[in-house]
């Protein structure tokens, strides 16, 4: 696109996204694209925004991990150590299966919405 220039880049979570194109359509139609990603969003389990974003932070501070990886594990809602290895899969270094089970552990104080 000429003219435009991304000036900073933060991954987010799913749940967030969903909250604010929910809280934009209240006041304004959305496009194609929004309506794909909301209508995506709504179909699968995932935490509540307040839920993800405070995941996210317990993430990376207790369990040191990437924002880019604490969003993943927020969206994805890992259930066992399978889910687990796929999303450590293309990290550099190695997760220990300890620490996986710990984070899987810390993830149960949660409730999944559907």
């Amino acid at each position: 696109m000429i003219g435009k220039e991304i000036i900073e880049s933060e991954p987010i979570s799913g749940a967030e996204v969903k909250k604010v194109l929910e809280e934009f359509s209240e006041e304004n139609e959305l496009n194609y694209e929004q309506n794909l990603t909301l209508n995506h969003l709504a179909r699968f389990k995932r935490y509540s925004a307040e839920d993800s974003q405070e995941i996210i932070e317990k993430l990376q501070d207790e369990f040191g991990l990437r924002p880019k990886v604490a969003v993943h594990i927020a969206d994805l809602v890992p259930k066992d150590l399978a889910d687990m290895r796929l999303i450590f899969a293309k990290e550099p270094g190695k997760t220990e299966k300890e620490d996986m089970e710990k984070i899987l552990e810390f993830l149960e104080q949660y409730d999944v919405e559907e």
